[in-house]
């Protein structure tokens, strides 16, 4: 059964069928998930165990259930079924309030409808940014509501993180392990346009809820299918989380992150691998919206972790011959050997970032410093620019701009450390406020090192 979705109140058997007594989250954007009250509930029996649909107390909650169907239907566009027996899979329906869901139906998608399955970030985070494009996205959550919403939660049942992911959303509580959540599900895909499913791969299938099953319903539907490893191959059908992405990619390596004890560390910052996947599969709905415009056919978006922590790493996973010669080949020489004698992980990535070292310009126009009371990051693309941080740091004599410089003579490199030295002494000298006054007024990207609250 599913537990009431909100903050504490009187129990379910004194709530009205259409209590909305959930508080309403109070999100930055103003436009949070909208509150879970008990709009539709199966009736359970002292033991704890669902009802049958022909038990006398069934029938008291029968009707009261086709009301609030019709309502819920009647809102999302679909027609209602003569019988409220068949939605006995529904545990609770919720709706934005007019001013709010007036507020979300402005944008470049308005009229689009989603269905959105998913936990957690990947699915969350297409269903949010179609939702700030103006589509009305209902996300579906099984009884009890997603479990993530306990996450790290202070203000009951809706943490920060899920409120981040899910608002502007309203939720359709459904037992999709149930007939008669799957029929609900059936009857809404006809007027939706997007499903989001973000389950582990063959879940959908057993769910009822698969690509080949819904778009026998609506054949010009689009349908976003998030995964951890993509659709094929050995680890298609495995479970995946962020930081399985980031370790498998070779993203986690990448950013070199050691431990005290040598082991890795991620990326914590962010689950950016999620996040990649969320937004280019966000990408995909829009860009499927339109070939549906201009071809009347629905398709398949695939996403998943592992593509997008590989797209992220740019060049570094690309292969090309006559560069990997010079600086990829030679490192992974020099790592092949190590981990023959059986070196440990932080020996191998301290090999690589060594000679994964940027080229002197990023080396020291493009990187953080110590100032005298913090951070401060100097972000330099351009000559123009670098020559004016030089002026500000009074440089005279690094060349590393001439055109005959190379970044990879050992001389160079070395000479490169030593003006690195040179600018870590002299930015220690100043303030952050200082040092981002000074470049700003030469008219450098600059920029202190703020905490993210």
């Amino acid at each position: 059964m599913a537990s009431a979705i909100g903050p504490s109140g009187p129990p379910r058997s004194q709530r009205s069928p259409l209590s909305t007594s959930a508080r309403l989250s109070a999100m930055p954007s103003g436009r949070g998930i909208a509150p879970l009250p008990v709009a539709a509930s199966a009736q359970r029996s002292s033991s704890s165990s669902w009802n049958s649909p022909g038990s006398e107390s069934c029938s008291a909650q029968s009707a009261r259930i086709a009301l609030i169907t019709a309502r819920l239907l009647s809102r999302l566009g679909a027609r209602t079924l003569p019988c409220a027996r068949a939605w006995g899979g529904i545990a609770r329906v919720r709706a934005a309030p007019a001013a709010r869901e007036a507020a979300m139906r402005v944008g470049a998608l308005d009229g689009i409808r989603v269905l959105e399955f998913s936990v957690v970030v990947a699915g969350p985070v297409c269903g949010v940014i179609l939702g700030d494009l103006g589509a009305d996205v209902v996300k579906v959550e099984p009884p009890g509501g997603e479990p993530h919403r306990r996450n790290r939660a202070v203000v009951p049942n809706e943490g920060k993180l899920f409120q981040n992911f899910n608002r502007g959303k309203r939720s359709l509580v459904v037992d999709l392990n149930r007939e008669e959540g799957r029929a609900l599900i059936q009857r809404l895909v006809p007027q939706t346009d997007v499903v989001v499913v973000n389950y582990r791969l063959g879940v959908a299938k057993r769910l009822g809820i698969d690509y080949e099953t819904l778009r026998a319903i609506r054949p010009d539907l689009i349908y976003v299918e998030s995964t951890g490893f993509g659709t094929r191959g050995r680890l298609a059908g495995f479970p995946a989380s962020d930081i399985v992405a980031q370790a498998y990619s070779g993203l986690m390596a990448g950013e070199g992150k050691v431990g005290e004890g040598g082991e890795p560390l991620a990326l914590k910052a962010g689950a950016w691998a999620d996040y990649m996947t969320g937004i280019a599969t966000a990408m995909g709905v829009t860009t499927a919206l339109y070939h549906r415009e201009q071809t009347g056919e629905g398709q398949k978006i695939s996403g998943s972790l592992l593509r997008s922590a590989m797209f992220a790493q740019s060049h570094i996973t690309m292969r090309e011959p006559v560069s990997d010669s010079a600086v990829r080949d030679v490192t992974m020489a020099k790592i092949d050997e190590a981990r023959a004698r059986g070196a440990d992980y932080r020996e191998v990535v301290g090999i690589r970032m060594a000679g994964r070292e940027l080229g002197t310009q990023f080396a020291l126009y493009y990187n953080g410093y110590q100032a005298k009371d913090g951070g401060v990051v100097l972000g330099a693309l351009t000559k123009a620019n670098r020559d004016a941080m030089r002026e500000v740091l009074g440089l005279e004599g690094e060349n590393c701009d001439d055109p005959d410089y190379d970044a990879l003579d050992p001389v160079n490199l070395a000479e490169a450390e030593r003006w690195k030295q040179v600018i870590r002494e002299r930015i220690a000298e100043r303030t952050v406020a200082e040092w981002v006054e000074a470049f700003e007024a030469a008219g450098t990207p600059v920029s202190p090192v703020n905490l993210p609250e």
